[in-house]
């Protein structure tokens, strides 16, 4: 994990990525290693933190971008902020071995990223990106994990007038506070739901109850699923709510068991995921579909779960059997197969919108031939790419309204893309059995 102990009454954590720099960075890890030494971290284990990052000779470069990002090493969000590093670190060391670095203006520039663990709370992860824009000095930012952390962090970014670009925070609200400097490659948390709710009713579906976390992202996901479920002619039967970090959700599974519903949506991340099919097995709650956010799409939910997730749906902001491809990385499937061989394990879509944020960043740097802020920001608002990601194009608001939100659903303990028809890979099983 990211070292977080105070020492001369700051916290240490930053962790330098993409690129290895002779002086400054070897410093770095140097008071790291004396710094964790202390709190019983052994040096070795500091120095491991690194992961991907590039062993570059700066020599043949002829300057650094330099880019923060704080994200949840450890607390709620710890899987989902390792997917985004390991997205982000899949860029860096991308851009930097493979592609040369960012050109700008005729010259070649290594990519730099600076962590900091933000513990999946929102006070340290403000705090740390004012750090790191005011002691670490970065050019930009790239964001954090879910809508909670983006929604303060990305004011400090703001306020500080320091472009952040990022693809874990969707939800809507972020978007309606006319800030200029912030940017989603991916597809806000209202939409996320839609293309299921349109397949589902489709092949009959006509009931639904929904249960969401009451924080910023679950909330904007299940506004948006109540509207497309009552515009496909789904009546809503019951909304529940829960507070964060909740362990048990057998009382609202029971109501909803008893009210015997055709749809279960639940908006939440990975660990809720894992408490609402637990729950309906124990309880023998069995919609005829099963709907659950930031969970499915993880294979690490089929391991854990195996059978039970069975026939489950997702949304998914991305997956490697979609037919997207660009100049950067290749196919979908290219990409996927350039992370398994840098992490051992398959992307999922975390990742894959972590790196296409740091890929959009990249690309605005490059047409703008300059890190200047105003710059890269026009640049930013004109992008159009197609990418492994999926098309890019931001509008007034900073969203990417060029790609659509997927469905996948488990079947055999595959995940398989099953919404909406021009992405499908396989033909959505319903009543799930």
């Amino acid at each position: 994990m990211f070292p977080r102990c105070p020492v001369g009454g700051g916290p240490v954590g930053a962790v330098v990525s993409g690129v290895r720099r002779p002086v400054r960075a070897f410093g770095l890890l140097l008071a790291l290693a004396t710094a964790t030494a202390a709190c019983g971290d052994s040096p070795a284990e500091v120095a491991s933190v690194q992961g991907a990052a590039a062993s570059v000779d700066l020599g043949a470069f002829d300057g650094t971008v330099r880019i923060g990002a704080a994200l949840s090493e450890t607390g709620k969000f710890a899987v989902e902020g390792k997917d985004s590093r390991q997205g982000y670190d899949t860029w860096a060391r991308w851009v930097n071995e493979d592609y040369g670095g960012i050109r700008i203006a005729g010259g070649r520039y290594a990519a730099e990223i600076v962590y900091y663990d933000d513990e999946s709370d929102a006070d340290t992860a403000a705090n740390l990106v004012q750090r790191l824009i005011d002691t670490d000095e970065v050019d930009f930012l790239l964001g954090p994990y879910s809508s909670g952390l983006t929604t303060g962090t990305s004011a400090i970014a703001e306020a500080n007038d320091v472009i952040m670009v990022e693809g874990n925070g969707t939800s809507d609200t972020m978007f309606e506070r006319g800030f200029q400097n912030l940017f989603l490659v991916a597809t806000v948390a209202g939409d996320y739901t839609r293309s299921a709710i349109e397949a589902l009713a489709a092949r009959g579906a006509v009931t639904a109850v929904i249960a969401h976390e009451d924080t910023t992202f679950p909330t904007a996901v299940a506004v948006g699923a109540r509207r497309h479920l009552e515009a496909a002619g789904i009546e809503v039967l019951a909304i529940e709510t829960y507070p964060k970090d909740i362990q048990d959700v057998s009382a609202i599974m029971t109501k909803f068991r008893n009210l015997d519903p055709d749809v279960f949506l639940g908006g939440g991340h990975y660990n809720d995921a894992v408490l609402f099919v637990n729950a309906a097995d124990e309880l023998g709650f069995e919609p005829d579909a099963m709907l659950i956010t930031v969970g499915p799409s993880n294979p690490r939910l089929v391991d854990q779960l195996d059978d039970d997730v069975d026939g489950v749906l997702g949304p998914t902001q991305w997956e490697a059997t979609m037919a997207y491809e660009g100049d950067w990385f290749g196919s979908a499937a290219d990409y996927a197969a350039y992370y398994q061989r840098l992490w051992g394990e398959p992307p999922v879509y975390q990742a894959a919108s972590a790196t296409a944020a740091a890929l959009a960043l990249h690309l605005a740097i490059e047409s703008a031939g300059s890190t200047d802020t105003d710059a890269v920001r026009r640049a930013l608002r004109s992008l159009q790419a197609d990418t492994f990601y999926g098309p890019i194009a931001f509008d007034e608001r900073g969203v990417n309204v060029a790609k659509p939100m997927g469905t996948i659903q488990v079947q055999d303990g595959r995940i398989l893309v099953v919404a909406p028809d021009a992405a499908a890979v396989a033909g959505l099983v319903y009543p799930r059995g």
